[in-house]
């Protein structure tokens, strides 16, 4: 049976459609994909992704296993920053991509597919050496995406001054109507946005709120529908879809974020061995009214 979010309820309450997804009953739409589409473009959406997972990495060696792990160089990042990456199996295939937040020297934040709970997890602790600590905690967040131009005014009036992080892929915590929060500004749609990290039990006061102050600006909820048409135009990838195992970061146009630079890192030495890529992602424009759909054939 499929787990429910803790908006499950606002969800219904704003009359979405629900689907089966990443092992979650989560909305596919409320009003409808094209109008909740244009409300990101334009204004604002509020996206429930509590389904995102969430593995904690604690340690002396905890950068040392986020290097080898992950694709990326997180050598010199500063604690309060997101970085963007891949995680690779020997390979050189795409086990998911994720992003990392930096809570400090001996502590980061994995953020993955909800879909790639499970075999995220045991990949990473099967993986890891030395004096780490791998932690699964992603049933102790609910997290929501406030993505659109006006995401900042709305978030303004319900966070303090100072609790909304200025940078792009940068986080602070916080507290959102005087609950605990982490706020990143970082996103899946290709808009200005932020992603807000909170506690379970103070999901649907969070959510109301949310709403009620964004009201104005012309925020709406929004459901899956729109998240991945919102991420197809800005040409962020989905796993299971332009990303697999058996599509490598190359291919994937995912180049820029693996550091052959490093020492070693899992997967390098198949990407070092590759030749010239038989395949790569490209975006492609629809001249009629017709839909792109996946494993459709084109023709140049």
């Amino acid at each position: 049976m499929d787990l429910k979010t803790p908006f499950y309820d606002c969800h219904v309450k704003y009359g979405a459609r629900i689907v089966s997804f990443a092992g979650h009953s989560l909305p596919v739409q409320y009003e409808g994909v094209i109008k909740e589409h244009m409300a990101v473009r334009q204004a604002a959406g509020l996206f429930d992704v509590s389904h995102m997972t969430e593995i904690f990495i604690k340690g002396r060696d905890a950068l040392k296993n986020i290097n080898m792990i992950f694709t990326n160089d997180f050598t010199k990042m500063d604690t309060g920053r997101v970085r963007y990456t891949v995680m690779c199996n020997e390979n050189g295939g795409i086990v998911d991509d994720m992003v990392i937040y930096k809570e400090g020297d001996e502590e980061y934040v994995v953020v993955g597919n909800g879909a790639n709970r499970s075999k995220d997890v045991s990949w990473i602790k099967s993986r890891a050496f030395g004096d780490v600590e791998i932690e699964d905690r992603s049933d102790s967040y609910a997290q929501l995406a406030l993505q659109g131009p006006k995401s900042g005014e709305i978030l303004s009036k319900l966070v303090g001054e100072n609790d909304i992080p200025e940078k792009y892929y940068s986080f602070l915590h916080g507290k959102i109507l005087g609950k605990d929060c982490i706020i990143s500004q970082t996103g899946y749609t290709g808009e200005k946005g932020y992603e807000i990290y909170i506690k379970p039990k103070d999901a649907e006061e969070v959510w109301e709120g949310l709403l009620e102050a964004g009201q104005e600006h012309g925020l709406i909820p929004c459901g899956l529908g729109a998240r991945d048409t919102l991420r197809l135009e800005a040409s962020m990838p989905l796993y299971g879809h332009e990303t697999t195992d058996n599509i490598n970061p190359i291919e994937a146009g995912l180049g820029f974020v693996v550091k052959m630079q490093k020492d070693d890192f899992i997967g390098k030495k198949a990407l070092e061995a590759l030749e010239t890529p038989k395949r790569k992602r490209v975006g492609i424009k629809i001249t009629g009214k017709g839909i792109a759909r996946e494993e459709s054939k084109i023709f140049s």
